[in-house]
């Protein structure tokens, strides 16, 4: 009697544990993809810090979430984001040659989750992807993703704002001193046989005691700061959003916009773009600069009125420009500016170096391991999606 009672007793929890196991073997080997389960290579579970794997009793879903990763003008290996997601599971998927709204809708229609570069992500886009829960750029702006839309429809959108604070102040910096110290100029003169060290009819300025404009004190216009500040430069901004405390911080004056650009001997833009901020740089702005100065941007192309630039640069109403962000992407061969001796160009390529790059796929696997799991993302651009009562898409 006493050995069938133990057995009667124990049976339920053999047979709960047996169906355990048989859910697990179907997850692994059946209902996620031999692509979703990864190689030898990226089978190593990975855990980001802050999102957690399964607490024993705990089943996750057993369907695999659905995450596409948008290529942009270059192929990126999403390994590293498909190793860090897992513990979910997820099923990675990434997508070139996206040919707009309707060919990413077709081809993302099961997503849980986006990642993307340049695509745009409308509101059309979001509403017809109805599992959609995130939205991760792979950088710093957001100006591709319909925030307002995002949040009114409960997509999380997530960015990472301090994935490349330093190549972009760096190449700013970079550029200045090319403007600066006529490196260009100086170069092709050298090419052509001309061995001066002078550049005739233009001014070469000191550099030290000069006034540098800050557009957008946030951490890359910060980080731009600290290095012109070193150069014994003087250092003035404008951002309405940034508090006092942080331009005293860093020693930088807090002005006008319109102050900004009647003192500075070169000016440098570091916001983000949206309705308020595009064509920020344009006519007005131009009016009020010295005819010496210099005009750098590497934040976002249409924070610049570039028709307004050209005619100004032709006026001779500034003395150069150098750009690394257009309002067209890939710029135009037909852009003026692209004709103009005193306009350096590069090809919105600040961001870029081999170290922040590399770290992408895994930042951004992390996040939406985030968002799948029922954890907050760190960095989240609407948290409005948060508040209490809001609409939130979750799995």
């Amino acid at each position: 009697m006493g050995g069938t009672s133990g057995w009667k007793r124990l049976c339920p929890v053999v047979g709960w544990s047996f169906r355990r196991l048989l859910r697990s073997m179907w997850t692994l080997f059946i209902a996620v993809p031999p692509a979703a389960r990864g190689s030898a290579e990226d089978s190593t579970l990975h855990v980001p810090a802050g999102a957690r794997p399964p607490r024993n009793g705990e089943i996750m879903p057993d369907t695999p979430a659905q995450v596409y990763a948008i290529q942009g003008r270059t192929e990126r290996d999403y390994s590293d984001c498909q190793a860090a997601l897992a513990h979910v599971p997820a099923r990675m998927t990434t997508l070139s040659n996206v040919g707009g709204e309707d060919d990413l809708i077709a081809r993302a229609r099961d997503a849980d989750a986006l990642v993307v570069t340049f695509a745009p992500i409308t509101r059309a886009v979001m509403s017809a992807l109805e599992g959609l829960k995130t939205v991760v750029r792979t950088g710093v702006g957001y100006d591709v993703i319909d925030v307002p839309a995002a949040t009114e429809l409960g997509v999380i959108v997530v960015n990472i704002p301090d994935i490349w604070i330093r190549e972009v102040a760096n190449h700013a910096l970079a550029l200045l001193l090319a403007w600066n110290r006529k490196i260009l100029t100086l170069d092709r003169q050298v090419h052509a046989g001309v061995w001066s060290g002078t550049v005739p009819g233009e001014r070469t300025g000191a550099l030290h005691g000069e006034t540098v404009g800050i557009v957008g004190l946030g951490n890359i216009g910060s980080a731009f700061a600290r290095r012109v500040a070193a150069l014994e430069t003087t250092v003035i901004a404008c951002d309405p959003y940034v508090e006092p405390a942080h331009f005293a911080a860093l020693g930088v004056e807090r002005v006008s916009l319109e102050a900004l650009a009647e003192r500075s001997d070169y000016v440098s833009v570091h916001t983000l773009l949206n309705a308020e901020t595009h064509h920020l740089i344009g006519e007005k702005f131009f009016r009020r600069m010295k005819p010496t100065a210099i005009l750098i941007n590497t934040a976002r192309g249409p924070v610049v009125d570039e028709q307004a630039l050209a005619r100004a640069l032709r006026e001779k109403r500034l003395a150069g420009a150098a750009l690394d962000v257009w309002e067209q992407e890939p710029v135009a061969a037909d852009n003026p500016l692209l004709a103009m001796d005193n306009v350096i160009a590069t090809p919105h390529a600040a961001y870029f170096s081999t170290a922040a790059v590399a770290q992408v796929p895994r930042r951004c696997g992390e996040e939406i391991a985030r968002v799948l799991t029922g954890q907050r993302p760190l960095n989240v651009v609407n948290p409005e999606v948060y508040a209490p009562g809001a609409v939130r898409r979750a799995r």
